[in-house]
């Protein structure tokens, strides 16, 4: 008789839940971070109140322009104004940005689930794709994406930086402090003829300072003039902070130079050209810009010092015509609109230097010191204006 046949039930496999590596950010990051995840589903809580009771979904984006945009004299920094504009989706003029508004949200919101960050590069290839049934693309270039993301930060009030997305590193630093940079100890008086690069996130949640001795920050327009004062040690016998923007300074570099004055109770005196340009980049570091106005508050150094080149050095110096760069016929409209900048009209020392500068018709680069000598800039003029207090607020 044949045995009977036995067949063993498989049970079904155990299913385990998945579980989230613990948080490696310390308390101050993870209340940030929670903050800015609970804007963002907000804003997205609001866009499914409307769609469900059958209205148009909509945004409303204060606006970034000079229009809303205003001098806030007792607090001497631009703040932004009350203005917004409405991006409607059913408005075939706005649908578009309203869509990449909504997936830039979500883009986000998805870093900080993930506790990662992306580069502005990295963050348009994330959003980067063709709309299903379409061959239209979610974005046609990365300038599309940037634009939106600063909407986004206005919006809802937080950071680039706390939006975990990130801009390419520059500026370096060196100097006498010490600071915790994601948990690593770094001493700025050990960065050799490089310096410390400047990240673009630098919120207390990622840059702690720990032992600082300096007295003072001198901040330089360029790499170049940078490395002369490195090399001649200029911190180590000043007892100072020396650091670089790169030209136009970074949002890190301003953050950071914002919150070494603010924390640290450190001056900030600016060492940048005199041209028009220079003269717009100290208006940026001291009073803030008019495209993040809503952001001055954490970047603006209202008692930051413009230190030099000055119209006048060309005669006090007495330097050769070599240095003079004759002013084009944009250097001149752009000193003027500066001039009539409302922190500058009514500022006599200010209309002074650029009346001196146009009427000199020329600009000068702070690289011209170096016909004195190569170390006249490190040993000669900056010692002698700081000495002296000689400089422009």
């Amino acid at each position: 008789m044949a045995k009977k046949k036995t067949t063993t039930k498989k049970r079904p496999a155990k299913k385990h839940a998945t579980k989230k590596a613990p948080s490696s950010k310390g308390p101050a990051a993870r209340k940030t971070d929670k903050a800015t995840s609970a804007r963002l589903e907000k804003l997205a809580s609001d866009v499914v109140r409307t769609s469900m009771a059958h209205r148009d979904p909509f945004l409303d984006v204060p606006t970034r322009t000079l229009s809303n945009t205003s001098y806030n004299k007792s607090r001497r920094m631009l703040q932004m104004g009350s203005a917004t504009a409405r991006r409607n989706l059913f408005d075939l003029k706005m649908a578009r940005k309203f869509m990449q508004s909504m997936l830039l949200a979500s883009g986000c919101k998805s870093l900080i689930d993930a506790e990662k960050t992306l580069s502005l590069r990295g963050m348009y290839y994330k959003c980067l794709h063709t709309i299903p049934g379409t061959k239209e693309k979610t974005l046609d270039d990365q300038s599309e994406s940037d634009g939106v993301l600063e909407d986004l930060e206005v919006t809802i009030g937080s950071l680039r930086e706390e939006l975990h997305v990130y801009a390419d590193k520059r500026g370096d630093l060196v100097g006498n402090m010490t600071i915790i940079d994601a948990g690593d100890e770094i001493d700025l008086r050990r960065m050799g003829s490089g310096g410390y690069s400047i990240p673009s996130i630098v919120e207390p949640s990622v840059i702690q300072f720990k032992k600082c001795e300096a007295d003072f920050i001198l901040h330089v327009e360029k790499n170049t003039v940078w490395q002369r004062f490195n090399e001649d040690k200029f911190w180590k016998k000043h007892n100072c902070i020396l650091l670089h923007g790169g030209g136009q300074p970074s949002r890190g570099v301003r953050r950071l130079l914002r919150r070494m004055n603010e924390e640290l109770g450190l001056p900030v005196y600016c060492l940048l050209d005199c041209d028009p340009w220079g003269h717009y980049i100290y208006s940026v570091i001291k009073q803030g810009s008019i495209n993040l106005a809503y952001e001055s508050q954490r970047m603006a150094v209202p008692d930051a010092k413009f230190l030099g080149i000055r119209a006048i050095d060309y005669e006090r110096c007495e330097l050769s015509d070599d240095v003079q760069i004759a002013l084009n016929d944009r250097d001149t409209s752009r000193a003027k609109q500066i001039a009539d900048y409302p922190w500058f009209a009514q500022n006599r020392a200010w209309q002074l230097e650029i009346k001196k500068m146009l009427s000199n018709g020329f600009k000068m680069e702070v690289e011209s010191l170096i016909t004195k000598d190569i170390s006249y800039v490190t040993e000669t003029y900056v010692p002698e204006r700081l000495a002296a207090g000689d400089w422009l607020d």
